[in-house]
């Protein structure tokens, strides 16, 4: 469905280029929900980016469904079927959450209609269609109220820059509810979610590890999950016998 080809993202900071990304070639399947995980600032949510059009890549192509979309805009990509959910929804004084899935659907949703997507990500319709998507919202009731827009948007392609960041656990664990949800209903169409959340990872199907802006490996969910794990519980390892030895030194000093 989406495919990448030696794509790179360049930045100028201090008069000089800085890669981002760097010829990062990697596919996302029909029918898979696809998790890019990896160390912070390694360019998961650029790499989200660029496929959503929001940022351009500065070398390569970006293909979906065998065309090429590289100098589409985000909303020509939006018309193809690429939903993105920004890792902090916006809010929109004045617009009610009805108005917002009818905005996303592209079609005049009753209210019946727009109550089954809020049913869908375990918000209660009745208390929300209504209601402005304003600073009257926590972030886990916009983070969901977002994901139901994506829905209601039909997307080939849902794309989920980190849905975990400034939610509480509650609202984390409906989430999760509703993610796995989709990849149970999953149905001509692909999710790729970008987290470093255990059990975001634990329902993917493949696993995309990106690090210092390039793709270190990818595959499933049983090939790459071990590897993460192994490496976490080894830089813990390190991080505890180098405080270890500190204070083993410290008190030699003493």
């Amino acid at each position: 469905m989406l495919e990448l080809k030696n794509i790179s993202f360049q930045v100028d900071e201090a008069g000089k280029g800085k890669e981002i990304i760097r010829n990062v070639n990697m596919t996302v399947p029909d029918r898979k929900l696809i998790v890019v995980t990896g160390p912070n600032g390694g360019g998961k949510s650029t790499l989200a980016k660029l496929i959503a059009g929001i940022e351009k890549p500065t070398g390569g192509r970006i293909f979906f469904g065998g065309e090429d979309i590289t100098d589409r805009s985000i909303t020509e990509r939006a018309r193809m079927g690429i939903g993105y959910a920004f890792q902090q929804p916006v809010r929109f004084k004045g617009i009610r959450v009805l108005d917002l899935i009818r905005i996303a659907a592209g079609r005049n949703l009753n209210v019946a209609d727009a109550c089954e997507y809020l049913y869908s990500v375990g918000l209660c319709a009745r208390d929300y269609v209504n209601r402005e998507v304003n600073a009257s919202l926590s972030g886990g009731e916009l983070k969901r109220i977002e994901i139901a827009t994506v829905l209601a948007r039909r997307a080939r392609l849902s794309v989920f820059d980190e849905p975990e960041a400034g939610i509480d656990l509650w609202s984390f664990r409906n989430l999760i509810d509703v993610f796995r949800h989709m990849r149970d209903t999953i149905q001509d169409s692909s999710i790729l979610i970008i987290s470093h959340q255990e059990r975001i990872l634990n329902i993917a199907d493949e696993i995309i590890v990106v690090k210092d802006g390039v793709v270190e490996r990818q595959g499933s969910r049983g090939e790459i999950y071990p590897t993460l794990n192994a490496g976490a519980a080894a830089l813990a390892t390190m991080e505890c016998k180098g405080r270890i030895l500190a204070a083993e030194q410290e008190g030699g000093a003493e």
